[in-house]
């Protein structure tokens, strides 16, 4: 008889023994890269609570590199991503630390080094049953599921810079599930976050980015 170990037991559209600690962290992984744009090539792991307790058990840490590397939580690469991501270049760190009291228990901040010397960070938590949530973007507070198409839009807190954005949302048929803008304060950057209906098409973005005195940068995040 074959011994199997954790990584042989496939659930539900995941890879792994644990929906929050294998297939919840793989979706933050990608995530985070989806929101560094794809060109990870450093990262750091901060690992928190239960994820620093019990990362190497639950193969946490194998599936965070899974999907920095971009592999769903099914990918039966995540059994290897250590390897993978060592073939391809990717550094990688886990840090067990303390990200305060507030913060959830499965919760994981990524501090990102892309292709073109870019520093992102990401924080977000795996809340249960392979769900995650988005909390904080280079350090701004912010929330978002991405189980919606998501955009999301980086701007001068400035009058006009709503407005334009979901004029330009609307002028291409995007019918808005939920909006939300975060700033830390009055006239510097702010966030805005678009939870979507159906796909974002990407001619969405050249629209906004055509005000660059108000936009900085604007991105698309697919539904997951």
């Amino acid at each position: 008889m074959k011994d199997y170990s954790v990584f042989d037991v496939v659930g539900p559209n995941m890879i792994g023994p644990s929906s929050s600690h294998t297939a919840g962290a793989a979706k933050l992984g990608s995530m985070a890269r989806k929101m560094a744009g794809g060109s990870v090539k450093k990262v750091k792991f901060l690992l928190h609570g239960s994820f620093a307790q019990t990362y190497k058990g639950h193969g946490t840490d194998k599936a965070l590199v899974g999907g920095i590397l971009g592999f769903s939580p099914d990918d039966d690469k995540i059994k290897t991503s250590f390897d993978i991501a060592k073939e391809r270049g990717l550094e990688f760190e886990m840090v067990p630390t303390d990200l305060g009291d507030d913060k959830h228990p499965n919760t994981v901040k990524f501090i990102i080094e892309t292709e073109d010397n870019r520093t992102v960070e990401v924080m977000g938590a795996s809340i249960g049953g392979g769900n995650i949530k988005i909390t904080q973007l280079n350090g701004l507070t912010i929330e978002f599921t991405g189980v919606y198409p998501t955009l999301v839009v980086k701007q001068w807190d400035l009058p006009g810079a709503a407005a334009h954005i979901t004029n330009c949302v609307a002028n291409n048929n995007i019918n808005i599930a939920f909006m939300s803008i975060y700033r830390e304060e009055k006239g510097n950057e702010a966030f805005t976050i678009i939870e979507a209906d159906d796909k974002i098409d990407s001619n969405v973005i050249v629209d906004i980015k055509s005000n660059n005195k108000l936009i900085q940068d604007a991105f698309i995040i697919e539904g997951m």
